[in-house]
């Protein structure tokens, strides 16, 4: 699966590349679902420093919010560890304990949905950790990850505009402005004028 295109939007929201093997005293990569196959991708770029990469490589996957799971391909690269979590939360804690524990000159890859790559990239700068050490590929599901701007809580894999707010039960209009903060896109009131005056749910995000 090639990487995800998206329409220009909000300066606010982010754009994404594509992983390339730099060098680096070690290589911490953080995927889910689909995102395994950006992985992949990049050893096979490696070519003959693909072996040199792996022995310095910490790679943490999750499955995707549509059940893709490619744990297996990852671990079979061999890289110096592997980590399989049910989740970004479950593994989080891993995260942030390598992050903590990082020396000068760490490359970090995030592939695969827009909430996990937000929620890692924020872990990474709370760690202090230099944004140019991070590169960011999107592959799979576009679900969002949404904050209601009126009651603060965080709705995850959000496929529908509008939706329901999964905490104060209010139709919620997703923008496309993001907070790099929460890793979250906002998502607004939508009947607050005519109340009870809501679209028909579409299936925006897949």
């Amino acid at each position: 699966m090639t990487k995800t295109q998206f329409e220009p939007s909000m300066r606010s929201r982010p754009v994404y590349g594509e992983l390339t093997p730099r060098p680096g005293s070690g290589h911490l990569f953080v995927a889910d679902g689909e995102g395994a196959e950006a992985i992949l991708d990049l050893f096979q770029k490696a070519g003959a420093q693909a072996s040199s990469l792996l022995e310095k490589s910490h790679i943490i996957y999750m499955p995707g919010p549509n059940g893709t799971d490619l744990g297996a391909r990852l671990e079979a690269l061999g890289a110096a560890q592997y980590h399989r979590s049910p989740s970004f939360a479950s593994a989080q804690s891993r995260l942030k304990k390598v992050l903590a524990d990082a020396h000068m000159g760490l490359q970090i890859y995030l592939a695969g949905t827009e909430g996990l790559m937000g929620q890692a990239q924020r872990d990474v700068i709370e760690a202090g950790l230099p944004h140019e050490a991070v590169q960011t590929e999107h592959r799979g599901s576009t679900v969002r990850r949404v904050q209601c701007v009126h009651c603060k809580g965080i709705t995850e894999n959000v496929r529908t505009d509008p939706f329901k707010c999964s905490h104060c039960g209010l139709h919620l209009f997703v923008r496309d402005h993001y907070s790099r903060r929460l890793a979250a896109f906002q998502g607004v009131n939508i009947d607050a004028e005519d109340p009870g005056q809501v679209p028909d749910a579409v299936e925006r995000f897949k």
